[in-house]
């Protein structure tokens, strides 16, 4: 073990080489290119846990195919706020990333961006009736004009003909379609961004630095202890503004920093598998991402979907991914993660919520028991003609569902992505998972206005916002013109119309 040898002093302190912290510390660096940043990475590669994209459970999350999205009400109606709420923030982040590439921040957008159509399918009666009446209240939206329904199975066979070969004549099938849809390799994303800001004279990046604690000064400043995990040396580094952006261990590091905000939160590790195709045959004759319903007890995360993906400029086909329960809360943490993210102010949230979620732990249970045969069976839900020698299992990401005080039932599992941060806005922490990465841009812009209000403010400030995202502040679902214009700007330049 070494000793403290250094202190050195930054305006903000990144925890965490991923997507989240990559997006923030380039808007920090666009809006405000003033301010010095350092960026923490426990690993020695960037994008290496969540945001790499064979630990991703899902790509270019926009929710015109995540049935999660549109629950069925109890009338037999579909509620689709969330949906539409999504598909805005997407929107908004394609208009971030068309402007990195016009100011060549980012290259090549086809590195990180393809346009694959994003599909739902169900099988059955009484599922083909929901999706139905979810693509009737859904394309009343500008948002989602365009969408195609069909039942028609000649049709079917021409979308998707892994999926209809071998397919009972008699079973009920039904799809939705939206050709926008789109494929994002957020791995791929977040080293394009880190390694534009490294090559920053105000922005450093440290590799293999872990952070062991965060202590508040008393000149409202934050300490952060950072320890090298190749010599053993540690550090302290003081910064105005702290964000904890470090997947699964967000939580514990939130802990560390001893805000009362962050008391009653505690964390639900999910963890997942995939199987990747490995026939090139079968990988050329599917191009969609194609969402179904999930299982009863099943997490979000674990909505089944044949998803065409491209990585590292290769088409790739995976189908899953299939829950799992693991104690780590990073797929290279520790099995004492969750042990140790128990404190008092938790433990009654993180009780209720366990016993209000039986059936999910069951689930998750199950998971892990199934066998290889078991995942095929799965899988010929999707594709009759699936065989085990044509997939390979692939490990996926860990995922940490949000538990978080309520005053009915103690806690409560929270399925989306929330951000807790200090009264006084210097510290912030991301929580949670889906749909995440791909709403990444409008949750950082609302943290910097919540965390630094005052430049938030500024004519400045709002012009370069304005730039950067030329519709912000409006809502493209209530103007079609706009919506429309948008979309063909960002298709251009991201190449989606290729």
């Amino acid at each position: 073990m070494g000793k403290k040898t250094k202190k050195t002093e930054v305006d903000v302190v990144l925890i965490g080489g991923g997507i989240m912290s990559a997006t923030l510390g380039t808007l920090i660096n666009e809006l405000s290119p003033d301010i010095n940043i350092e960026i923490i990475e426990r690993l020695d590669v960037v994008a290496a846990e969540s945001s790499d994209a064979w630990n991703n459970a899902g790509t270019g999350h926009s929710a015109l195919c995540e049935l999660n999205y549109t629950p069925e009400q109890p009338d037999g109606s579909v509620k689709i706020d969330k949906a539409i709420s999504i598909a805005e923030q997407y929107e908004i982040s394609k208009q971030f990333w068309s402007y990195l590439v016009e100011k060549n921040i980012i290259k090549n957008p086809s590195h990180f961006i393809r346009r694959v159509p994003h599909m739902s399918a169900v099988f059955g009666e009484k599922d083909v009736n929901f999706l139905k009446t979810r693509f009737e209240t859904m394309t009343k939206e500008n948002l989602f004009k365009g969408m195609e329904y069909t039942e028609d199975k000649a049709l079917l066979k021409e979308w998707v003909p892994l999926m209809m070969n071998g397919r009972s004549d008699d079973e009920a099938v039904a799809a939705t379609k939206m050709e926008i849809g789109t494929d994002v390799n957020f791995g791929a994303l977040t080293k394009d961004l880190i390694t534009y800001l490294d090559g920053k004279d105000n922005i450093k990046l440290s590799l293999n630095q872990e952070v062991k604690d965060i202590d508040r000064e008393d000149d409202g400043r934050w300490e952060v202890e950072v320890k090298d995990l190749k010599t053993g040396q540690k550090r302290e580094i003081f910064a105005k503004f702290v964000f904890i952006g470090a997947g699964g261990h967000s939580l514990l590091l939130l802990e560390k920093s001893g805000i009362p905000e962050a008391k009653g939160y505690g964390g639900f590790p999910v963890g997942g598998q995939w199987l990747r195709c490995n026939n090139e045959e079968i990988i050329k004759q599917h191009h969609a991402k194609v969402y179904g319903k999930a299982s009863v007890g099943a997490p979000p995360m674990s909505v089944p979907h044949l998803d065409t993906r491209y990585i590292d400029g290769k088409q790739a086909l995976l189908f899953g991914p299939y829950a799992g329960f693991s104690t780590k809360f990073l797929k290279k943490g520790s099995y004492f993660d969750l042990p140790a993210s128990i404190k008092l102010s938790n433990i009654r949230p993180m009780l209720s919520a366990g016993l209000d979620n039986l059936p999910l732990t069951k689930y998750l249970i199950t998971e892990v028991m199934k066998k290889p045969q078991d995942k095929l069976d799965s899988l010929k839900q999707f594709m009759p003609t699936a065989k085990m020698e044509d997939w390979e299992i692939e490990k996926a990401g860990q995922r940490v569902q949000v538990i978080k005080k309520d005053p009915k039932h103690g806690g409560i599992l929270e399925f989306g992505t929330e951000v807790v941060s200090s009264a006084d806005g210097s510290i912030a922490a991301l929580l949670g998972a889906s749909p995440g990465a791909s709403t990444s841009v409008a949750i950082m812009i609302n943290l910097l206005k919540r965390c630094f209000p005052d430049r938030a403010k500024s004519d400045s400030y709002r012009k370069k916002l304005r730039e950067m995202i030329p519709s912000w502040g409006k809502k493209l679902n209530d103007d079609p013109a706009l919506c429309e214009s948008t979309r063909a700007r960002t298709s251009s330049i991201l190449q989606l119309d290729k």
